[in-house]
């Protein structure tokens, strides 16, 4: 990419934080749309939680927080499926607060707004992905990283704890209402649908991150392993970016679909040694594999002092990893986290103004269970995107 491109950019995303957490704030002052005698009134909400660690989600009704002066009331219109949502709910990060109810990439209209709210007014179609909180005055947070906050004061949108919750946990998508701070919202813009933007806030945010802090240059030789509902994405993006892109898979019925998703050679990984033949020959690899795998097998396709990036997240965050195979192929190895608010906004913007959109399938809330399964079985293509008014 141009240097004066990414100067630019950089300057964009600095920009918004500083805009978002309330240094050069701008914009009419929106009022507070409901009456004063409601404010201290919890909102009743409905939804789909996990009771335990069973993976299987049921129907249950609580309660959110009022709506304060910095906050804005969604009316969700759509919430998309992550494999976190399962590895959480089933216990595979940590012990998990039940009920709990899971979804991180929503999206909806904004239905109120408190008396301080700026971003957002009444009728704005807004979305929300992995965090809804951070202490707003860190360095990282000043400059756009909430995620990376440096008084580890991050709140998921679901299963943190947050002494603001009736239920004391942050809790998430798969239900028809949310009440969330504004800075934390992004604007979906109006030339891309609410439920085709859903998995931008957390698959599309993601990969997008890892993508262009890589700063591969157009031509360049971009590896994606794991082709689910994030591996996708990024497929499509590196493509739009310009990259020569390699996907690697398990599932030898996805060729045809990743083709078609631009990349220029599909490798279906049943052996590791299918990838013997691809050894130093990338610029870059981002893996989105949620589960153990070889990584320094994986690693070997890229040139020396190449990067791999791992944003796919395992049962209990660990992977085991051959030294020696990291080593002797010279490869540069680290991991992302999502991605800041700003930057959120800018893959939003940019998938909205560029045609890259997710494959997703609308379904019932009903049918909930019967799509987790399909995710762990590797059937979903690619992104199931829940229908809020069936809640």
């Amino acid at each position: 990419m141009k240097k004066d491109n990414q100067t630019s950019r950089r300057k964009f995303i600095q920009q918004s934080a500083l805009a978002g957490a309330g240094i050069a704030l701008a914009g009419p002052l929106q009022i507070f749309a409901q009456a004063n005698d409601s404010k201290s009134e919890n909102i009743k909400v409905r939804g789909y939680a996990a009771k335990d660690n069973s993976g299987r989600l049921s129907p249950w009704e609580f309660e959110r927080r009022p709506v304060g002066d910095n906050d804005i009331l969604i009316d969700i219109k759509f919430a998309s499926i992550c494999h976190s949502d399962i590895h959480q709910m089933r216990g595979d990060w940590g012990p998990q607060q039940y009920p709990q109810v899971p979804g991180h990439e929503i999206v909806g209209i904004v239905a109120a707004v408190g008396k301080k709210v700026q971003k957002f007014k009444i009728g704005d179609r807004a979305g929300v992905g992995c965090m809804v909180d951070s202490c707003m005055t860190c360095e990282s947070c000043t400059h756009g990283h909430e995620q990376y906050c440096d008084n580890s004061a991050t709140i998921f949108t679901y299963g943190s704890a947050d002494k603001s919750s009736p239920t004391g946990i942050t809790q998430g998508g798969y239900s028809n209402k949310l009440v969330i701070k504004e800075h934390f919202a992004v604007h979906i813009p109006a030339n891309i649908s609410l439920e085709a933007a859903a998995p931008l806030l957390c698959a599309g945010i993601t990969t997008y991150s890892p993508l262009m802090a890589a700063n591969f240059k157009k031509g360049d030789k971009v590896g994606v392993a794991g082709i689910g509902g994030l591996g996708h994405l990024a497929v499509k993006l590196a493509v739009s970016k310009g990259a020569e892109v390699y996907a690697f898979t398990t599932s030898p019925d996805k060729v045809k679909d990743i083709l078609s998703f631009g990349a220029k050679e599909v490798i279906v990984v049943d052996q590791l040694s299918k990838l013997t033949p691809y050894k130093k020959k990338l610029d870059y690899m981002i893996s989105t594999i949620p589960v153990q795998f070889d990584i320094a097998a994986y690693a070997s396709v890229l040139k020396r002092k190449g990067t791999f990036t791992q944003v796919g997240m395992p049962i209990g965050f660990q992977f085991l990893v051959s030294n020696i195979g990291l080593a002797n192929s010279g490869v540069n190895f680290n991991a992302s986290l999502i991605g800041g608010i700003p930057e959120t906004q800018e893959v939003v913007s940019y998938c909205a103004d560029n045609g890259v959109l997710p494959n997703i399938q609308i379904i019932k809330a009903g049918q909930i269970n019967e799509a987790w399964s399909s995710v762990l079985d590797k059937k979903a293509r690619y992104r199931y995107v829940i229908d809020a008014a069936t809640f």
